[in-house]
């Protein structure tokens, strides 16, 4: 068995603790993640797609672990060109859509949504912390699914989500449904990131958390792009502008050439730019992702 996956113990921690969101094995072209009883596979190589199946089958017999279906999907090396993921082993009637849960929050799962399933098990200790340090006021920049504006609603946050689109942001008011958490109080915005920001800034709105993990690019419909090697700076000049002391923010990037030392030169640049201080910490590393895996992160404490 390769040596990347994660061992009995650890998937029965993650039981325990009512999380079925996570990841399983990690190799150097592909890993497998679970979503409840759903797998999927990202794969750079087809052979390594079938070595995976393979070894699934091993290491769920081995864990006890009763799977359902398997989904497959291609990394390719430019995001236009990710597709969603191909269902490879289940019943093809079943719906696309199914529950995941972390820390005994649910949120909702869609194989047929796009490359993106809904939920991204890197964030995981990272949404945490977020419950931890329960937010007054919570502002979530490229929301997605808003699976952190979830988890600071279920510690009584109010929330504030952006995200270019409306489809992703439907589906974070279904996770809010689904935990049984009114969307009274949170606000959800279907637009650039880059233009709401100034706006709030002008209306004087300050929040004690910010989560900025965006994508590595993005286009609004408008034709203004984002790119996170160039553009990162300036979102969070523009977002510190919406800061108090003591206030959280979360800068985050799954961009391979942006690791945890390129986001505190950038976050440095920041607090000089916007005349600010703070600190740096990190959330625990996560024992299903070896190091150098999934996204760098880094917190900021402003002063």
């Amino acid at each position: 068995m390769n040596p990347g996956w994660i061992d009995a113990s650890l998937f029965r921690d993650f039981q325990a603790e009512g999380t079925d969101a996570h990841r399983i094995c990690t190799m150097e072209d592909g890993w497998v993640e679970r979503f409840g009883r759903d797998i999927l596979i990202s794969f750079k190589r087809l052979l390594v797609r079938e070595q995976l199946i393979q070894e699934l089958r091993e290491w769920a017999s081995g864990t006890l672990f009763n799977f359902g279906r398997i989904f497959a999907r291609f990394v390719p090396r430019k995001s236009e060109q990710r597709e969603p993921p191909r269902l490879i082993c289940g019943d093809p009637t079943e719906n696309l859509q199914t529950i995941a849960t972390e820390r005994r929050l649910k949120f909702w799962i869609d194989f047929g949504a796009g490359f993106s399933v809904g939920l991204f098990p890197d964030q995981r200790e990272n949404r945490s912390y977020v419950r931890r340090i329960a937010p007054k006021r919570l502002l979530n920049c490229f929301a997605y699914t808003c699976s952190f504006s979830v988890s600071a609603a279920y510690v009584g946050a109010t929330t504030l989500n952006i995200d270019l689109s409306k489809k992703s942001l439907a589906r974070g008011r279904e996770s809010f449904a689904l935990n049984e958490l009114t969307t009274m109080g949170h606000r959800f915005i279907a637009d650039d990131v880059m233009t709401v920001l100034p706006r709030l800034a002008r209306k004087g709105e300050k929040f004690d958390v910010i989560i900025l993990d965006p994508p590595t690019f993005s286009r609004s419909s408008g034709g203004k792009t984002f790119h996170v090697e160039n553009d990162f700076e300036k979102l969070l000049v523009a977002s510190l502008e919406l800061t108090e002391r003591n206030s959280n923010v979360l800068v985050s990037t799954n961009c391979s050439t942006l690791g945890e030392h390129a986001l505190e030169v950038m976050a440095r640049y920041g607090f000089k730019a916007a005349r600010r201080a703070g600190t740096f910490h990190r959330s625990p590393p996560l024992p299903d992702f070896p190091p150098g895996t999934g996204a760098s992160s880094i917190w900021l404490t402003l002063r």
